[in-house]
């Protein structure tokens, strides 16, 4: 199935504290002070003062030792160069750089030539390609015009039109030309949580999205309510000669985090914030 017919989707709130303990004052003591006794405390002789001294100092070279260990690969079952090897989560950072040149319908468009430039892409059309426009047919058609390569627009424009077919539509509450009933509004809405090269050359890259999903009918009457879930979007794309281009997708679900404690909004709130919050323009 294709993106936006498989949504199923969706932290404690922190605790306020003022950061400080005891009773607000502040007490100098000065050794061998006469005031010493006043406050529980006791005159140090040199002797205690000396040994106090060389533990700390005990305790800030085992420090030292430990840190140092840390840093050599962690432990003798963990060699250097298996360290080197092991995956490593690539920085979500903004880099600086311009996304995209321009765009088509809405859609951004104009990316690098480079692995930054296929993870915008993959991020941009996925939130195409999982957006409400997606059930009405001539936006759905629009849509793969654009983000997709020319060798791919008829394939995916087939295998769309058959995912969303009358009957699916109608399964989701629905009519056969994609518009929600009276006095509800639908919502489908991917937002990416990140992006994943799996496979790169100058001509085609691979490119897992891990997106959040927003699906279903608002409305008092609506037995479809708006939920949200997780899942990932693989994309795969060529280098047309100007730009990234997508000749295939799929869908998986998750991963999928804990659900927070949050309560629930109700109909009219989502709808609202449908309506108003609008969506990004999405680079590496």
């Amino acid at each position: 199935m294709s993106l936006g017919d498989d949504h199923g989707y969706g932290g404690e709130p922190g605790r306020t504290s003022d950061g400080f303990g005891g009773s607000g004052q502040t007490r100098t003591r000065l050794p061998g002070s006469a005031d010493a006794d006043i406050y529980g405390g006791a005159r140090r002789t040199g002797r205690s003062s000396s040994r106090s001294l060389i533990t700390v100092v005990g305790v800030v070279v085992l420090l030292i030792a430990a840190i140092a260990f840390a840093n050599q690969g962690g432990g003798a079952d963990t060699p250097p160069e298996a360290a080197d090897k092991a995956p490593k989560a690539q920085p979500t950072a903004p880099s600086g750089v311009r996304p995209v040149k321009g765009n088509a319908g809405g859609i951004p468009t104009g990316y690098a030539r480079d692995e930054q430039g296929a993870q915008s892409a993959a991020a941009n059309y996925a939130v195409a390609l999982g957006s409400d426009g997606m059930f009405d047919k001539e936006r759905r058609r629009a849509i793969v015009e654009t983000v997709a390569d020319a060798g791919a627009v008829d394939k995916l424009k087939s295998g769309f039109d058959a995912d969303y077919s009358p009957g699916f539509l109608a399964q989701i509450g629905l009519s056969a030309d994609g518009t929600s009933p009276s006095g509800t509004t639908f919502v489908n809405r991917t937002v990416p949580a990140g992006t994943k090269v799996v496979r790169y050359s100058n001509d085609a890259a691979d490119v897992d999205v891990w997106c959040m999903g927003l699906f279903g009918l608002t409305g008092e009457k609506s037995t479809k309510p708006v939920t949200s879930g997780w899942f990932t979007v693989s994309v795969k794309l060529k280098w047309n000669g100007s730009d990234w281009k997508v000749t295939e997708t799929s869908q998986k679900t998750g991963p999928t985090p804990v659900t927070g404690d949050n309560a629930v909004s109700g109909s009219d709130e989502i709808a609202g914030a449908v309506n108003e919050f609008g969506g990004f323009t999405y680079a590496r």
